[in-house]
């Protein structure tokens, strides 16, 4: 737990301040550090802090480690990479893709309208801390069913995000 860094909240966050708690996190790898786990080919998220405003995950991320496209549904949020280098993703309407590499020491935030996927293509492990307020319930799960529409599954936040098999 890391009740020194932050007492309970009395309210969700802003963004600025998802962001700015994740970067406050991430330079204190003594809070987090015990968390971090780099063997097999699995990614591993263990969850570093809840409340009733906000949740802190850390994770660790193994090459080819993929979410699969999903949103947050009613959470924004924000990430920290602290080792190695991730890669985000969104979808264009022209089934195109925006991508973006987040590297260790960079930050990024999202609304709860936001809906990506994150990946890790390197071959050295990389590590995450990931902030959400309110603190997850549910995501949504996207993939593009055999007659090209676009399909969402709701999902609980204790389930691991995988790219999703074609809705049949």
């Amino acid at each position: 737990m890391i009740t020194p860094l932050m007492a309970e909240l009395t309210q969700d966050l802003s963004r600025s301040e998802l962001n700015a708690l994740v970067t406050a996190i991430a330079a204190q790898p003594d809070r987090w550090r015990h968390l971090v786990r780099t063997e097999g080919e699995d990614r591993h998220y263990e969850e570093l802090w809840r409340d009733a405003h906000v949740d802190i995950w850390v994770i660790s991320w193994m090459s080819g480690n993929d979410t699969g496209f999903h949103d947050h549904d009613v959470s924004q949020g924000a990430v920290a990479v602290v080792a190695g280098e991730l890669v985000e993703e969104q979808l264009r309407i022209d089934g195109t893709s925006a991508r973006r590499r987040h590297r260790a020491g960079e930050a990024f935030d999202f609304d709860a309208s936001h809906v990506h996927r994150v990946l890790q293509d390197a071959d050295a492990p990389a590590v995450s801390i990931h902030a959400y307020s309110p603190p997850l319930s549910r995501m949504g799960a996207y993939t593009v069913a055999e007659d090209g529409l676009l399909r969402r599954a709701s999902i609980s936040y204790v389930e691991e995000l995988r790219p999703a098999a074609a809705a049949a």
